[in-house]
C-alpha cells in the first residue's frame, strides 16, 4: 500500500472508533480468590490471552497490566493503535497509559478517535494518566486532553483499583 493510501485507510479507521467489538475477558473465580487473599492468590496466569475480533475496533483485556482493558484498532490484521484503560465508577475517574499508533499510521487520528470513543463509553468520567511519560508524550497527551476532564493530567489510581502490573 502506498503512503497515502495508508494514510487515507487509517482516517477511515479513525472514521469508526465507534465500532467496537467487546469481549469481557473476566474471570470471576480468579477475582474473588485474589479478593479473598488480598493478592496472594489468584495470579497464576500472568498475561491474559488478548483475542483478535473482527471488528475495526477492539475492546478487550489488557495483555500488559491484569485487570484492566485495551482499546485498540486493527487494519488489514495488525492492530495499529492501542491504549490500556482502567476506570473506577464510584470515584467517577479514568486512566489511559501507553498509548501506541504505528509509526506508519500516526497522525491521523487514530488515538485521538479512539480515547474519545473510549470517554464516550464511559461518560462523566474524569480521565487521567499514571504520569512518568517522556516530553515527546506529553505533548501528545495535552493535545488529546484538551477539554477533557482531567485533561489527562497524572493522577495516582484509587483505592479501588490497581495498577495491574
Amino acid at each position: 500500500m502506498a503512503i497515502e493510501e495508508t494514510k487515507q485507510a487509517a482516517k477511515n479507521l479513525a472514521s469508526q472508533a465507534h465500532e467496537v467489538g467487546r469481549v469481557s475477558g473476566r474471570e470471576p473465580w480468579r477475582e474473588v480468590l485474589r479478593w479473598a487473599s488480598r493478592g496472594r492468590l489468584g495470579r497464576q496466569k500472568m498475561w491474559p490471552d488478548v483475542p483478535e475480533l473482527g471488528t475495526p475496533w477492539q475492546d478487550t483485556v489488557s495483555a500488559n497490566r491484569i485487570g484492566w482493558r485495551q482499546r485498540a484498532a486493527n487494519l488489514d490484521d495488525e492492530f495499529v493503535f492501542a491504549v490500556d484503560y482502567q476506570i473506577c465508577r464510584r470515584c467517577r475517574l479514568g486512566w489511559g497509559e501507553e498509548p501506541h499508533t504505528m509509526p506508519g499510521y500516526q497522525r491521523c487520528g487514530l488515538a485521538s478517535a479512539g480515547l474519545a470513543a473510549l470517554r464516550s463509553d464511559h461518560p462523566g468520567l474524569s480521565w487521567h494518566t499514571l504520569g512518568g511519560h517522556s516530553s515527546e508524550s506529553q505533548l501528545f497527551w495535552a493535545a488529546v486532553g484538551a477539554g477533557v476532564a482531567g485533561g489527562y493530567e497524572r493522577r495516582a489510581l484509587c483505592s479501588h483499583v490497581h495498577a495491574g502490573g
